[in-house]
């Protein structure tokens, strides 16, 4: 073979020696030389972390722990108000049902207390109509109409009343009576004053069918006597 064939085919042979190195898997050029390329993971189609390209069903992003219910020191499950409940919460039970607004609870000591309260306000006031209502019977068991009730106090200017702790509450056959302990003082047009103490005994009605009005205490009899000043 001459010499300028020689030439050729060896300039021919370096030429694709060079195209080989270029299109070799795992080299990539890099300025001054050939560097290492980043293997790419099988079945990646093309991502570098190994993850799919789309999310497929199922959950997105790492997995929630499992709430566990609420236990009490016997191991029974403790129920969480709705209201007070987290998202997720098993042990989340129905709300207790608030209790019947419309049914008034029923009329106990303090509230006979209330009663000659009001009693002796209204006398203050000068409103013996109600006072006199305040007692049972429609006001009969004062045994004094209206009229008389009132003239009884047209000369007393101001009464003052202490009204001590009441007593049990006595249950009779569809009656409740209670005694309560009274100490008061009454001034006079003419400045005297007359002190007396003693109690009163109220009643209401607890049978079935009973209003609301003979349910509620009123005043049934007193027992009070007059003490020095």
């Amino acid at each position: 073979m001459n010499a300028p064939r020689i030439l050729a085919a060896l300039a021919l042979c370096a030429f694709l020696a060079a195209c080989g190195d270029r299109d070799a898997p795992g080299r990539t050029a890099s300025g001054d030389g050939d560097t290492e390329a980043l293997p790419s993971p099988e079945g990646s189609r093309g991502s570098v972390t190994g993850m799919p390209d789309k999310p497929g069903p199922g959950q997105v992003g790492p997995p929630q722990p499992a709430v566990a219910p609420l236990l009490d020191e016997q191991g029974n499950p403790i129920l969480v108000p709705p209201e007070e409940a987290q998202p997720g919460d098993p042990s989340v039970g129905e709300a207790a049902p608030s209790p019947d607004a419309a049914t008034p609870a029923e009329p106990g000591p303090q509230d006979a207390v209330a009663v000659l309260r009001d009693y002796y306000a209204a006398i203050n006031r000068r409103d013996f109509a109600r006072a006199h209502a305040m007692w049972g019977d429609d006001g009969r068991a004062s045994g004094q109409t209206p009229q008389q009730f009132a003239d009884g106090f047209a000369d007393t200017t101001g009464v003052s009343v202490e009204i001590l702790a009441p007593g049990e509450v006595d249950a009779g056959a569809g009656q409740r009576h209670i005694e309560v302990p009274v100490a008061l003082t009454a001034t006079h047009a003419d400045g005297r004053q007359q002190r007396f103490v003693g109690a009163y005994t109220l009643s209401r009605t607890v049978v079935d069918g009973a209003t609301a009005e003979q349910r509620a205490w009123h005043i049934a009899s007193a027992d009070l006597r007059e003490v020095a000043p």
